[in-house]
């Protein structure tokens, strides 16, 4: 593992993040509704300077939580700091309106942390699938990822879809889950906001734990906006209660403690506004006061998606007041709700970000750091998405650049795959070269595992793919 101190990254960009344009987006989303957003060209406005491959890493920047799970000796113990690092993984997301570059088929990502140190390749195209293997002494992370966008019209639906598993080797103990939904709000009036919702088992396929965590959605008071909470359960035995916030916090407790709490104030455990779970209902078209905001949509009033482009449709939240209607500030996070339960111990705070996020694409600390090519990064392998021209250029400011680069190298990845099919009768033929397709028989489900080698040999300068 890489020795380097955090304070040795860097701490901004470049350049600030570019002034949006005002640019009319109808001719773009107006033949967006039901089709697939992953074969329409997106401009580079809607970027933030980073790989999909690199947003995926993210999902480590609180990775020494798999290492004090690894600590403990107590099965409990270990899956309460298993929840904790499944809670935090999610809190760069906040206000993160910036679209990650999709990453070109064999595209992939390395870095090295004192913690860990993570691979990431892109295996398909049609569909996009991300997969991504971390490991230290103490544990191991993999997955694949393959998200699907919707938009509703006035918000923007993503499902990471993908299971994520941890093995931590001292314990012989493998633990799996699957990531909540999200939901962007705002799209077409007002401060765009955002919501995680839905409900991850993470289970312990050994010892049966299970830590049942529900991020809630925010309700029409906003009073359970960030709110997760869940328990852990040693078969129908409740053993912990967890709460906090996503985007900042995660702490635990006794169920005693939490259940005379809960006599005490019920109503901070109550929904008060009647509302439905987000995907309860869904109305059969977008309504036509959406279709008249399209027209007159502009690029400053518009903000980008936060995953890969997939599939549009129309959404339930998409049923609330019109704009005008409504408040349209960003809720709070904070709220007259907050909840402190008595012998409540914290298991994970959120590391402040810099004072200059604002300006660069709202980036954490460890966000800012991921595009950096650091002095002993001499032999990247050179389908490394730091080498990537149209990233480079956007992270410099020079948008112009970056549309052009952009384009030339979708356009070489068309040409690349056209020639591989015609050397071999219409058959595409490419294959991963650090990953594979293997049942998992614990999980019970195929996916991309890593298939060894990169650390040991991975200098391949026969590839051109940028």
């Amino acid at each position: 593992m890489a020795q380097c101190s955090k304070n040795q990254y860097r701490k901004s960009l470049p350049a600030p993040m570019f002034e949006k344009q005002d640019i009319n987006m109808m001719s773009i989303l107006k033949g967006c509704i039901g089709k697939d957003l992953s074969k329409i060209t997106m401009p580079v406005h809607f970027n933030e300077p980073l790989s999909f491959l690199q947003r995926m890493v993210e999902y480590m920047e609180y990775a020494q939580l798999l290492r004090i799970a690894s600590e403990q000796t107590d099965p409990i113990n270990r899956m309460k700091y298993i929840a904790a690092f499944a809670v935090s993984a999610l809190a760069c997301n906040w206000d993160r309106m910036g679209k990650p570059f999709n990453p070109l088929l064999g595209e992939t990502y390395e870095i090295e942390r004192p913690e860990f140190r993570c691979l990431c390749e892109q295996v398909s195209h049609h569909p996009p699938v991300s997969a991504f293997h971390a490991e230290s002494p103490s544990f191991q992370f993999y997955g694949s990822i393959y998200p699907k966008i919707k938009f509703w019209g006035k918000s923007i639906e993503i499902q990471p879809k993908g299971t994520v598993t941890v093995k931590l080797p001292k314990w012989g103990e493998t633990y799996s889950w699957n990531n909540p939904n999200c939901t962007i709000h705002n799209v077409i009036v007002g401060k765009l906001w955002m919501e995680q919702y839905g409900t991850i088992e993470i289970v312990n396929h050994q010892s049966g734990l299970k830590a049942i965590l529900q991020f809630k959605a925010a309700g029409s008071i906003h009073k359970d906006l960030h709110r997760v909470e869940g328990t852990i359960l040693d078969g129908n035995k409740k053993k912990l209660f967890l709460y906090g916030r996503w985007t900042d916090v995660l702490k635990c407790t006794d169920y005693d403690s939490y259940e005379a709490y809960l006599k005490d104030n019920p109503s901070k455990f109550k929904r008060s506004d009647g509302s439905k779970s987000p995907n309860s209902e869904s109305p059969a078209h977008t309504p036509r006061k959406v279709f008249s905001k399209l027209n007159s949509l502009k690029m400053s009033s518009f903000r980008s998606l936060s995953i890969q482009d997939n599939d549009v449709h129309e959404h339930p939240h998409d049923k609330s007041p019109e704009p005008e209607t409504v408040e349209m500030n960003i809720p709070k996070s904070q709220s007259t709700y907050s909840i402190e339960i008595p012998n409540s111990e914290t298991l994970w705070t959120v590391d402040p970000r810099p004072d200059s996020s604002a300006n660069y694409f709202s980036f954490t600390n460890f966000a800012m750091s991921l595009n950096e090519i650091e002095t002993h990064m001499t032999k990247l392998q050179p389908t490394d998405s730091r080498l990537r021209p149209d990233i480079r250029k956007l992270e410099h400011g020079d948008v112009e650049g970056a549309i052009v680069e952009k384009n030339r190298l979708e356009e070489k990845q068309r040409e690349t795959r056209k020639s591989r099919k015609t050397k071999n009768g219409g058959v595409d033929d490419w294959q991963p070269r650090w990953f594979k397709i293997k049942h998992n028989s614990i999980t019970k489900q195929d996916d991309w595992v890593y298939a060894g080698g990169y650390w040991e040999n991975h200098r391949n300068t026969d590839v051109d793919l940028f």
